[in-house]
């Protein structure tokens, strides 16, 4: 097989993060860290000011005695969230952020799971802890980040801060970590609603973050808009970010994501597809909806023959839709699932490189992505130069589940050897996912191994692979392909369940879907659609639960 011929970025290698915080107080003090809304205004906090306060937090928690305990988190994105995260990884401790869409019970039995003695928390969450203190017993302290007063057990994070600044720091100085043992706990929330605590280890996040910068480089100006509990944001953006010196904005919410690409003009993003897939349907609306479609395509069209010619004006052709994104967004990061061609290649038309890429938790995340200067939206890219992959058992046309080995592949599951050794054998984590790797060295996704249909023809087919196609219809918002069970209980067809932005008849929606996917083989056909009155229930990075929804059907 071929090897990737692409020239790595140059970045500069550490073994830790403190050894990430030095560099950065050496090369970037005095340039700007986070940028964020408060008092009505935009907030800007340097490096060293920033590094501040997190060797104050780190202070006043080893002088407590928590320097090397296990930590909670639980919050809204925030610039103390972002200070409670690098204060504990820097510490001989171990972080465990909690998502915050989890239901009570869930909050509380990863609390209670994790071991953990300190919990950071939002304003939202002190009743509940308030009331189960007999299910939490292990905790000793909860900071509150809203918290204006202490109250017992229950501290004010402004005054942890103030407390910590008066502090000698070079007990929390002196404190470290094996590198490879835990330091980041992080409990997954998958489709499938089971929640597994995966075990990443210091290696395992520096790792990633200098080889991933290796791959996909990140420029000035970072727009932070996912969960921070969820590996790729916190790892793939926060630490990426802060590593190549970067400013990272802090988006306060999906609903003012328009206004503030505005207010803070980042040029790069890290997304979910279903971001990307949201602002794509936004702007194709409006387009349509303004009656330019007609002349945005002769642009397209103007721009694309142009650049056969080595003349890029994309820039200045669609710059009213790039001020959209304030004007200097020329990359997005799209993971955790494929993305559509369509979408990817509407993106590339108006000047953003859309940067597919895929990881797994359990890769800390990232395991690859497309390389900036070798960008196929139809592949998942390049791996990270600190991995090894193979497919395990390929069929006829290379498919077969993707595995993975290396310094970014985790300890194991936490409290949980023996589902540790079901995904890791002989060093080879096995991801679960099917895919191929084509003769470039790159991954190309067909789907996860648990969604595969199997068809009494025998066939194996991939329903997000069919899912991509309807996606692409305008009027439908969300689907989930399933198949169809015969009165002699055997899956000999294809069903499509969807959601739509309008009222369409089942007839309108099967002839709709039958044209999207004409290209595709007959066993991949649609036979019958169902037309949902909501949304599916998803988790917190839009991905819908389909196994919950398909055990409730049957």
């Amino acid at each position: 097989m071929a090897k990737a011929k692409i020239k790595y970025y140059d970045v500069p290698m550490v073994s830790s993060i403190a050894e990430m915080i030095e560099l950065a107080l050496k090369e970037a003090s005095d340039s700007i860290a986070y940028k964020y809304k408060k008092d009505d205004g935009l907030f800007c906090l340097t490096y060293s000011g920033f590094i501040n306060r997190v060797y104050s937090l780190g202070a006043y928690l080893a002088e407590k005695g928590f320097g090397d305990k296990h930590i909670a988190c639980i919050g809204a994105n925030s610039i103390n969230y972002i200070n409670t995260y690098f204060t504990v990884l820097r510490s001989g401790g171990v972080f465990v952020p909690i998502d915050k869409e989890l239901p009570q019970k869930d909050i509380l039995h990863i609390i209670e799971n994790s071991e953990s003695e300190v919990v950071f928390y939002d304003a939202k969450y002190e009743n509940i802890f308030r009331e189960n203190l007999n299910k939490i017993p292990a905790v000793k302290l909860f900071i509150g980040f809203e918290r204006n007063e202490d109250d017992g057990n229950f501290i004010s994070f402004g005054k942890a801060l103030a407390e910590g600044k008066k502090l000698e720091k070079s007990n929390y100085l002196s404190l470290k970590s094996d590198p490879d043992e835990l330091k980041l706990l992080v409990y997954t929330s998958g489709t499938t609603g089971m929640s597994k605590g995966v075990m990443l280890s210091e290696r395992n996040l520096v790792s990633c973050v200098c080889n991933g910068l290796m791959v996909s480089t990140v420029y000035e100006n970072g727009f932070s808009v996912l969960p921070y509990n969820h590996t790729y944001e916190s790892v793939a953006d926060i630490l990426v970010s802060f590593h190549h010196h970067s400013a990272l904005c802090i988006n306060d919410s999906l609903v003012s994501l328009i206004k503030n690409f505005k207010l803070f003009k980042p040029d790069y993003l890290y997304v979910v597809p279903a971001i990307a897939e949201m602002i794509y349907s936004r702007l194709n609306r409006e387009i349509i909806a303004s009656g330019t479609k007609e002349k945005f395509d002769s642009l397209v069209s103007l721009s694309n023959g142009m650049r056969r010619l080595g003349i890029d004006k994309r820039r200045e052709l669609f710059a009213s839709i790039l001020e959209t994104f304030g004007g200097k967004l020329v990359k997005i990061v799209c993971g955790g699932a494929p993305i559509r061609a369509e979408v990817a290649e509407f993106f590339d038309n108006i000047g953003i490189s859309l940067v597919n890429g895929y990881g797994i938790t359990e890769c800390s995340p990232l395991v690859c992505a497309n390389h900036d200067e070798d960008n196929d939206y139809r592949t998942a890219g390049t791996r990270l130069p600190c991995l090894e992959w193979r497919i395990d058992n390929p069929n006829s046309e290379g498919i077969g589940e993707i595995l993975v080995k290396g310094d970014s592949v985790m300890i194991g599951y936490y409290k949980n050897p023996e589902l540790t050794a079901e995904v890791i054998k002989d060093g080879w984590f096995y991801t679960g996912d099917y895919g191929m790797i084509t003769e470039d060295d790159k991954l190309v996704i067909s789907g996860r191994k648990k969604n595969i249909i199997v068809l009494n023809n025998g066939k194996n087919i991939y329903p997000e692979e069919i899912e991509g196609y309807i996606q692409g219809i305008d009027f439908v918002n969300e689907v989930i392909v399933s198949s169809e069970i015969d009165e002699n209980g055997n899956e000999s067809s294809l069903s499509a369940e969807v959601f739509l932005s309008e009222v369409r008849t089942p007839a309108e929606v099967l002839r709709s879907i039958k044209d999207a996917c004409k290209e595709l083989p007959i066993y991949k056909q649609i036979s019958n659609v169902k037309i949902r009155d909501k949304e599916f229930e998803k988790t917190t990075t839009n991905k819908i639960k389909r196994f919950k929804k398909k055990n409730e059907d049957r």
